[in-house]
């Protein structure tokens, strides 16, 4: 099974599932981590999350962000940095990506946490301005736009990633077989550089590593959850 981010380490804090992310399955590899960036409108006086900060500080309530609905990355993205600065901002969800970028490029919304592919041009344009990437670092694609811990919520890392695991109860010598495979097939440089071209980075672990990563990002975003209070109706 392909595993992602919001199906593995999201949802489970959303909605009564009938899988348990934990449990139900033998982690084999981490794949592939895809930053985000924040971005606004050109004419949004911020230039840096700090700046953003002491905006929704100074008015609450007078910043609104967009998402591509309830529950998405981009949406828990904005909220973990809404409560870790303890912000007052408003969210607009919309049914996707691209109506959410067109308003922001329309100026009807303020902010908007957006993949990186899509919106690379829109920044080197000038159509939109890059205030942090979402990573523990920064982004190739973006080499030049601080992280958003560098810039003003220490300690932040969002990522959309993607790993693989087998039913659990698989037999561990199937999961170690795989796991190499995968390992050697992540690490050639020509499939590294076709994952950087789209700002994503390939991330190869052990399955041990893998399954603590898993944990780790339910319980980071069950947090989230609860604190930001998000619901998905």
């Amino acid at each position: 099974l392909l595993v992602i981010s919001l199906a593995h380490a999201v949802n489970p804090s959303l909605y009564k599932l009938p899988y348990d992310p934990i449990k139900d399955f033998a982690p084999i590899t981490l794949g592939v981590s895809a930053h985000l960036v924040l971005v606004s409108h050109p004419s949004f006086p911020a230039k840096t999350v700090k700046d953003v900060i002491a905006m929704a500080r100074a008015k609450p309530g007078a910043i609104t962000y967009g998402s591509p609905g309830n529950g998405t990355s981009g949406h828990l993205g904005m909220e973990m940095i809404r409560v870790a600065g303890k912000l007052v901002m408003v969210h607009v969800p919309y049914k996707g990506a691209s109506p959410a970028l067109t308003d922001l490029l329309g100026g009807q919304i303020a902010l908007y946490l957006s993949s990186i592919p899509p919106a690379v041009p829109l920044i080197n344009s000038g159509r939109l301005k890059a205030l942090g990437v979402s990573g523990a670092k920064r982004n190739g694609s973006l080499p030049n736009v601080p992280t958003i811990a560098e810039s003003g919520i220490p300690g932040y890392a969002v990522d959309n990633w993607y790993g693989v695991a087998a039913p659990v109860g698989t037999p561990k010598e199937v999961i170690t077989r795989l796991n190499t495979e995968l390992t050697k097939i992540l690490n050639m440089p020509e499939i590294r550089e076709r994952y950087a071209k789209e700002g994503s980075e390939t991330a190869p672990t052990t399955p041990d590593e893998f399954a603590a990563f898993i944990r780790n990002e339910v319980e980071k975003w069950g947090k989230v959850v609860r604190e930001a209070n998000v619901k998905v109706d």
